[in-house]
């Protein structure tokens, strides 16, 4: 089973352009990180620049409208995420419980649709969808 693990910072939705990231904190993360490797569940991880550097594109008038951040009406945004592979959403949780984040921080954790978990006729709508992650 794969599982994403979403990393929330409270706060980060305010975060300038040029926040900077406490050195002791990244070593933490990283220790962190090299366990997920060495027990062979990590897949990929990334951190992401503060919503202060994105844009959001959005579709309700039928035309897309861009955004730029920061985004006035957020609470919570994405600091970074973990793809990870294990047995069981119970794994998924004990892997998250051993990160080292501060009490500001959250994690949720949401399971990866395979295509397994849809209708034969969904599969069919979605033939190639696997050609196109690779």
């Amino acid at each position: 089973m794969r599982f994403m693990m979403l990393m929330i910072p409270l706060g980060y939705e305010t975060a300038p352009p040029d926040v900077q990231l406490d050195p002791e904190r990244v070593a933490a993360m990283m220790r962190y990180n090299e366990a997920l490797k060495d027990a062979g569940v990590l897949i990929t991880l990334d951190g992401l620049h503060p919503p202060s550097m994105g844009a959001r594109i959005s579709f309700a008038t039928g035309t897309p409208v861009v955004t730029d951040g920061p985004f006035a009406e957020s609470k919570e945004v994405l600091g970074g995420y973990w793809m990870i592979e294990v047995d069981s959403r119970a794994e998924a949780i004990a892997w998250a419980k051993r990160c080292p984040a501060s009490a500001n921080e959250v994690i949720e954790i949401r399971q990866v649709q395979e295509m397994s978990d849809f209708s034969p006729e969904v599969q069919a709508a979605a033939a190639g969808f696997d050609v196109l992650k690779k």
